[in-house]
């Protein structure tokens, strides 16, 4: 089930209420019953397009796996209420992802990590580090390339990462600094600056 906070929701919801009332007291005329069915399909097809919006950013951002995150369970969506975009995502009532208002950049929730690294395969957008320092990275501390034990060599600078233990048990999510081939050559230097750590 998807909803949010928008004015669709609203009229939804009005929709449903009216259609009871009139149901159970009057008997209400089909043109009242053909518009709320109307209202209810274009609040259905907003849903199935918010849906592959999200898609769509997670398989470009990410990777095409990780848009099985959006089948482990019930979907709510919370949307602006100036703009009508989408801000946070919820599965289980859990928040998995929020969207970034400047450039639409899906960022993932520590519940989100989660879930990325059970459905996708190591070492995708993944740096692995010392174990000795995971503690200190979950905390927010940088991570520095002389740390990285592993690194996908795809990744870019300025993408979201997710730092990882040797086990693939997830430490922090972070922006990269530098590419993923540059932080498995480089000695020196910050590899990715933590947005989110466990313990943070």
């Amino acid at each position: 089930m998807i909803t949010g906070r928008s004015g669709n929701t609203v009229l939804l919801l009005k929709s449903c209420i009216l259609k009871v009332i009139l149901t159970k007291y009057i008997s209400y005329s089909p043109i009242l019953s053909r518009t709320m069915e109307k209202n209810w399909l274009l609040i259905k097809e907003q849903r199935a397009y918010d849906i592959d919006e999200l898609k769509a950013l997670i398989a470009y951002q990410y990777h095409p796996k990780a848009v099985e995150i959006l089948d482990q369970g019930s979907i709510r969506i919370e949307k602006s209420e100036k703009t009508g975009r989408i801000k946070h995502v919820f599965i289980n009532e859990k928040l998995v992802a929020s969207i970034r208002a400047p450039d639409g950049y899906l960022l993932f929730s520590i519940e989100g990590a989660k879930l990325f690294l059970s459905l996708v395969p190591p070492l995708t957008m993944r740096v692995v580090i010392a174990p000795e320092i995971a503690t200190f990275i979950a905390k927010g501390r940088s991570v520095f390339s002389k740390h990285v034990l592993q690194v996908d060599k795809e990744i870019r600078p300025g993408e979201e990462i997710f730092v990882v233990t040797p086990e693939d048990s997830l430490v922090a999510i972070g922006r990269a600094v530098l590419s993923g081939w540059e932080m498995g050559k480089m000695e020196k230097g910050v590899a990715v600056k933590i947005r989110k750590g466990l313990r943070k």
